[in-house]
């Protein structure tokens, strides 16, 4: 355990930090599985609709540092083209 006062500080500060990322994280990772989970149902609507709010969080990530602006960026292109691809299936 930290003896000094400005390590017990920074202890604290890094529980708080940790808490704080490890939330960004899991709301990140729930909006992916629920987009995931629209496209798989094949619903271009929901799928659309759940994309938007996607990558809103995902830009969010990068702004709070939980991701980096390429890695999100390639998550966008990814997901956008399978929702496109389930418009397309639904079309055909």
């Amino acid at each position: 355990m930290a003896n000094h006062v400005s390590s017990l500080k920074r202890a604290r500060q890094t529980v708080a930090k940790t808490a704080v990322n490890r939330s960004n994280k899991s709301k990140l990772r729930g909006t992916l599985r629920q987009l995931r989970e629209a496209i798989a149902k094949g619903d271009h609507a929901a799928a659309t609709t759940q994309y938007r709010e996607t990558a809103s969080i995902l830009d969010k990530s990068v702004q709070k540092g939980v991701l980096h602006k390429n890695t999100a960026s390639r998550y966008k292109s990814r997901l956008n083209a399978r929702v496109k691809a389930v418009a397309t299936k639904k079309a055909a």
